[in-house]
């Protein structure tokens, strides 16, 4: 008997994240943060502390940022280019910033997307096909997943970050490829969002003198930010050659929108001509690319080496607290913080109403499917634009909390929070 579609989803608990949509739409899922975007905004009609902005180097409202943007978009508007690049959207702006990136991450050449998620998916999609075989670390992110499953050969993961466990399906991916005539292609994450783990990029690029494969990193998280020079993970583990295929994110480091691909010219060729989410979808808006080009020229200055030293020193007085403090991080390195809480959602819910609502601290909870399943997490995320007074202030908030929660002060039924907002 066939089923409507809309009644199978009006009857489904929601999915993962939606079975709680009902008490968290507007202040745990979709919440709105208001004001200048920085360290401090306004949340629920308060201002809030805030924790939870990919705006790493404190970009998003630098001043000559801000200027280069306006310019720009009285400039072009945001309608120009209009069209795909390979049809009418192309510009030598578009070729500058292509250039430039190339330049930092010491590649022969690079692509811009228009948008990260779709970028990297179509990169998996259009580098791969059936007699190839993908080697990928179980934890990578929600895009580098849905690449995969585009692949119509045979795909192995690894545990997160285990060498051993790297080194044994890859011997298995290389045994099927040459059986095939297809290749190998081996995918990770230069910094990890949720944990703030660094992937172990040397390890698998030592792995080379070994097997024979190619090596893509999502480097979302370490571009800009990670290295001496903010050139991203690679450059931190010293392997920027051993990387094959380089993607970065402006969403992190640059506060805005899209991303890059960099490898061996014809690679970029190839890819600019195959990949299907960048073919049949709109260029990126001058505005974008001209910010661009003002942020990438910050972040390779002595401004840019300024912002990343103050953004460390704010990340590892963090870390060095929360250790401090009795609480679980986990490997992090990078700027993401996950204060891990050994407690059930019901708890999670009233500390974190308890942070934002009492000690004016948002920061995200964040849960599975985003993190594995039986994890709970308390997701800070470092800026430059965060002064060592924020840091104390939040590890002072997290003591009290500690002792509360020991204390069962967070044992009672979840607020209502109609109440609340």
């Amino acid at each position: 008997m066939q089923t409507d579609i809309f009644e199978k989803i009006r009857k489904s608990s929601g999915g993962p994240i939606g079975q709680y949509r009902e008490k968290a739409d507007g202040y745990f899922a979709f919440p709105k943060l208001e004001g200048e975007l920085g360290p401090h905004m306004r949340f629920n009609g308060q201002e809030v502390l805030c924790w939870s902005l990919n705006n790493y180097l404190g970009l998003a409202n630098h001043p000559e940022v801000r200027k280069a943007d306006a310019e720009a978009a009285a400039r072009w508007g945001m309608a120009y280019p209009m069209g795909s690049r390979m049809m009418t959207g192309q510009t030598a702006l578009h070729e500058k910033l292509e250039r430039q990136l190339a330049d930092f991450e010491k590649k022969e050449a690079a692509f811009l997307f228009n948008f990260g998620y779709q970028g990297i998916i179509s990169t998996i999609d259009s580098l791969v096909s059936r007699h190839d075989v993908i080697v990928y670390d179980a934890e990578c992110h929600a895009c580098l997943l849905d690449g995969i499953r585009l692949h119509i050969g045979s795909s192995f993961k690894f545990r997160h970050n285990d060498i051993d466990h790297c080194e044994k399906v890859l011997a298995k991916a290389c045994q099927l490829a040459d059986a095939n005539g297809g290749g190998v292609l081996v995918i990770t994450e230069g910094v990890f969002g949720m944990t703030g783990a660094l992937g172990m990029l040397d390890k698998i690029v030592a792995l080379k003198k070994k097997y024979s494969f190619r090596f893509l990193i999502d480097d979302a998280h370490g571009f800009g930010v990670m290295g001496p020079h903010g050139r991203g993970t690679s450059e931190h583990f010293g392997v920027m050659d051993g990387v094959d295929l380089y993607i970065g994110a402006y969403a992190k480091s640059m506060a805005t929108i899209g991303g890059f691909v960099a490898s061996e010219k014809d690679i970029i060729t190839y890819l600019r001509y195959n990949m299907r989410s960048q073919m049949y979808a709109k260029a990126l808006p001058m505005p974008i690319v001209e910010g661009c080009i003002k942020r990438l020229s910050i972040i390779d200055s002595k401004e840019g080496d300024e912002r990343r030293a103050h953004l460390w020193e704010v990340t590892r007085r963090l870390q060095q607290g929360f250790r401090e403090l009795g609480y679980e991080i986990g490997p992090a390195e990078a700027c993401v913080t996950p204060v891990h809480l050994e407690c059930g959602v019901n708890q999670a819910t009233n500390i974190a109403v308890d942070l934002r609502e009492n000690y004016h601290i948002f920061c995200s909870i964040v849960t599975y499917p985003v993190i594995p399943p039986g994890m709970l997490i308390f997701r800070i995320i470092s800026t430059a634009a965060h002064s060592m007074e924020d840091v104390e202030r939040t590890l002072d908030a997290f003591r009290d909390i500690k002792k509360r929660l020991l204390l069962g002060d967070y044992d009672r039924e979840m607020p209502d929070m109609a109440l609340i907002k």
